[in-house]
């Protein structure tokens, strides 16, 4: 199967969930998080250097799981920065 190409919105949003993720890990090792969501050390540092922009909804839940963070906070954060208001 073929993959469309990501556009630049969708790895600009791999980008700020990768950084989220590596700020809640914080000083514990990626191998200990992956173990803790059951996804593989690989896998998880994929997603946080945003080489794995669109992860599957369940391993995003589980590591949400495994880093104490809520669907809502990943969902606000991850999502693209409100447009400026356009002035006249």
């Amino acid at each position: 199967m073929v993959r469309n190409p990501l556009t630049p919105e969708e790895r600009a949003r791999g980008e700020r969930l990768g950084a989220l993720l590596r700020a809640a890990r914080g000083d514990r090792s990626m191998t200990a998080v992956a173990a803790a969501a059951g996804i593989s050390a690989e896998t998880l540092r994929k997603i946080e250097t945003g080489r794995a922009p669109t992860p599957a909804f369940f391993t995003i839940t589980a590591l949400a799981n495994a880093l104490g963070l809520s669907a809502d906070r990943l969902a606000i954060e991850c999502s693209p920065p409100e447009p400026e208001a356009l002035t006249a």
